[in-house]
């Protein structure tokens, strides 16, 4: 998921954002949702959220834990593997 939809990020939640000084560099920020800011339901740079630490940037990636990449992962067909 690349943080450009609304709907995709919650309160809660572990993303990787830039910051306005950061954009020509591209250095990327972890941090864990604390405020969605961005009212809009997409925007092509990436949905504006605060994080707990207080940071504010646009989503460019939101990290799913492991435990939930192998829940989806043991949702699919056996097939899907082969």
């Amino acid at each position: 998921m690349n943080g450009t939809t609304r709907a995709d990020i919650k309160v809660g939640m572990s993303v990787k954002i830039v910051q306005k000084q950061d954009q020509k560099t591209g250095k990327l920020t972890d941090g864990i949702v604390r405020d969605i800011l961005t009212s809009s339901g997409t925007h092509p740079h990436g949905i504006k959220v605060r994080l707990q630490s207080g940071i504010v940037g646009r989503v460019k990636e939101i990290l799913i834990p492991c435990c939930l990449l192998w829940l989806a992962l043991l949702s699919l067909p056996f097939s899907t593997y082969l």
